[in-house]
């Protein structure tokens, strides 16, 4: 098995929303908002590579969407999923499998494109089986007001309709071997049922984070983006993921930070705090 990371670009998101109820004097340290608050993200992803299967995990927020949609988020720098998928010599077609954390739109938008007609929508993985959960595709299709705007059809429905999405059974909060060294924990305070993957690799643990931690600049407990649903349900689910994070000496990878690919985290007097920071390729 060989795991690879790449990143699908860069866009930015208001700061205050990201760190909810933490002033920007404290969170601007680790994360400078520019003249408009406006705070720079990636959006990272990983690609397993596993015999036969080939495995993509989120596909950021593609190209589709219109230019009033894409002014919101600033797109910016070189990097893109095609690009950096072909930068590892493999093409679109070649993926068998996506799996889907959740289905806001700057993780799973890379997933549809427009047809040739642009009178309608299709996978952009024409080979792939797309990977989500019963809970949380009934939650998206059916969106509250709240994250609406974050759930759009055109992103998700033209997956059910390939017949090409599967869904993964919810056990509990966590399930083992779903595939291959690849276990998943489910979370419900950022949105219903999102799907945190534990991989296997080379005698270590990799975790994707997803939106349960965001950035380095999220570690400390009450810093809960003002995306969450349920925010106090995510303070409970972080104090125990980051609890176990130290004791099982887990390798975070950190789909939405600009700067940090990875971390370890370690324990502190004042709680769970930031250990060291490193390029995916650097440890493994």
């Amino acid at each position: 098995m060989k795991v690879y990371p790449l990143n699908s670009g860069n866009f930015k998101l208001d700061g205050g929303a990201m760190f909810g109820v933490v002033p920007k004097t404290i969170w601007q340290k680790t994360n400078p908002a520019d003249e408009n608050n406006m705070c720079s993200w990636a959006m990272r992803l990983l690609l397993i590579e596993d015999g036969d299967r080939l495995m993509l995990i989120d596909t950021g927020i593609g190209d589709k969407q219109s230019e009033k949609f894409f002014s919101h988020y600033y797109m910016h720098g070189n990097d893109s999923l095609k690009g950096n998928l072909n930068k590892l010599g493999f093409s679109m077609d070649d993926i068998t499998d996506v799996f889907l954390t959740h289905l806001h739109f700057d993780h799973c938008g890379g997933s549809i494109e427009w047809n040739t007609q642009k009178d309608g929508y299709r996978p952009v993985f024409k080979n792939a089986t797309f990977w989500s959960n019963e809970n949380h595709w009934e939650w998206a299709t059916n969106p509250n007001p709240r994250e609406k705007a974050s759930f759009l059809t055109e992103n998700i429905l033209p997956i059910q309709e390939s017949g090409q999405l599967k869904f993964i059974d919810r056990e509990g909060d966590f399930t083992r071997d779903v595939f291959n060294n690849l276990d998943v924990l489910f979370v419900d305070g950022h949105t219903d049922s999102m799907m945190i993957p534990h991989i296997r690799y080379k005698g270590r643990t990799i975790v994707f984070m997803a939106d349960l931690l965001p950035s380095t600049g999220h570690i400390p407990l009450p810093y809960v983006m003002g995306y969450d649903t349920r925010p106090l349900i995510t303070l409970e689910e972080k104090a125990k993921f980051l609890t176990r994070a130290v004791e099982e000496e887990f390798v975070l990878f950190l789909e939405h930070d600009s700067v940090n690919e990875c971390c370890t985290l370690q324990m502190t007097e004042k709680g769970v705090r930031l250990k060291d920071t490193f390029a995916f390729n650097e440890l493994f």
